[in-house]
C-alpha cells in the first residue's frame, strides 16, 4: 500500500514563500494523480492543485499565479512551491494520490500546517 509523507509547512509572514514536499513510498507504479488539499480552521476541505504523471496540472482559482505544483516520477515526491502567501492560505495541507485506472486507490497524508502571520 503507498504511504505519503509531507514536509516543509511552519510559519511564513504574509508575502513570503514555501515549499512544501510529499513523498510517496510503496507500490507507486502506474498512472495516477497526486494533488494537494487544504482545510482551514472551521472550513471544508478544498482541492488547491493536482498534476497527473505525465505533468498536467490542475489549480485552485485562489491560488493560479501563485502556487506551483511539480513532481519528481523518479523520486515519487510531488511538490508545492507556495509565493506571495496570504493569512488566507493559512490551514493544514494534505498529499494525496489517486490512481486514475481505479479510483478505489485513493491515499492521503497526515498534513502539515501552513501558518501565514506576521
Amino acid at each position: 500500500q503507498v504511504q505519503l509523507v509531507e514536509s516543509g509547512g511552519g510559519l511564513v509572514q504574509p508575502g513570503g514563500s514555501l515549499r512544501l514536499s510529499c513523498a510517496a513510498s510503496g507500490s507507486t507504479f502506474g498512472i495516477n494523480r497526486m494533488g494537494w488539499y487544504r482545510q482551514a480552521p472551521g472550513k471544508q476541505r478544498e482541492l488547491v492543485a493536482t498534476i497527473s504523471s505525465g505533468g498536467s496540472t490542475n489549480y485552485a482559482g485562489s491560488v493560479k499565479g501563485r502556487f506551483t505544483i511539480s513532481r519528481d516520477n523518479a523520486k515519487n515526491t510531488v511538490y508545492l512551491q507556495m509565493n506571495s502567501l496570504k493569512p488566507e492560505d493559512t490551514a493544514v495541507y494534505y498529499c494525496n494520490l489517486v490512481y486514475i485506472l481505479n479510483m478505489s486507490r485513493d491515499y492521503w497524508g497526515q498534513g502539515t500546517q501552513v501558518t501565514v502571520s506576521s
